[in-house]
């Protein structure tokens, strides 16, 4: 993947005020371009061998991949989980001009 395409990464936060804390970071140290909080995410898995269930927020952090190691170390400095969801994919086609700002930011 070139260094300057365009990436989204996924990461559940257990609520709205983590969310905004986590975006702020990001934002402040420029490590994304844009952050979507997506409130009202209820979440199903196995920790430690039992089955849970949380009520989350999804934040969509919108980057460029040369980027994704800094964000990764950011949401681990700040997250309140002691195994974050920190998933990134990227982005096969967009809008030119919203990719275009995004690696420009």
């Amino acid at each position: 993947m070139k260094s300057n395409a365009a990436i989204l990464v996924f990461c559940s936060v257990p609520d709205l005020e983590t969310g905004r804390k986590l975006a702020d970071v990001l934002l402040e140290k420029r490590a994304a371009a844009c952050v979507t909080i997506l409130p009202g995410a209820e979440s199903h898995y196995v920790w430690q061998g039992k089955r849970e269930k949380s009520d989350e927020c999804v934040l969509l952090v919108k980057a460029v991949a040369e980027g994704y190691d800094r964000i990764e170390q950011l949401l681990r400095e700040n997250h309140p989980y002691e195994c974050p969801e920190i998933v990134a994919v990227g982005v096969e086609r967009g809008y030119a001009g919203y990719l275009n700002w995004l690696a420009g930011r």
